[in-house]
């Protein structure tokens, strides 16, 4: 499931991909631990986990039987942009009711702050 892993000030993004029963190809998407944690969490590898959202703009993985959520959104974002804007508006308008209608995973300008 974890393919690769990103330090960055707001945590440890991982890489996973999100496979779909009756789909060709997985998407990869791009997975933030809900909690402060900076680890990957326990039982994900072995056991799955389950994903709730639109896989065009993103969700949360859950791993069974534990606390453990994920926000996730696409690993390409752009890529996918063509099938959010032809999405139908009831798909629109839950993405955007979720909050992750847009890019939420940014690293902060931390030069903002230091009087430039």
């Amino acid at each position: 499931m974890r393919r690769s892993s990103t330090f960055l000030v707001l945590g440890e993004v991982y890489v996973v991909k999100l496979s779909s029963r009756g789909q060709h190809g997985a998407r990869r998407m791009r997975a933030l631990n809900a909690s402060t944690r900076r680890r990957w969490p326990k039982g994900a590898e072995n056991d799955g986990a389950w994903f709730a959202g639109d896989p065009a703009f993103g969700g949360v993985m859950v791993v069974p039987g534990t606390n453990n959520m994920l926000f996730l959104q696409p690993a390409g974002w752009e890529k996918y942009a063509r099938e959010r804007a032809e999405a139908d508006p009831q798909r629109q308008a839950r993405a955007e009711q979720a909050g992750i209608s847009r890019l939420l995973e940014k690293e902060p300008n931390v030069m903002i702050g230091l009087g430039n």
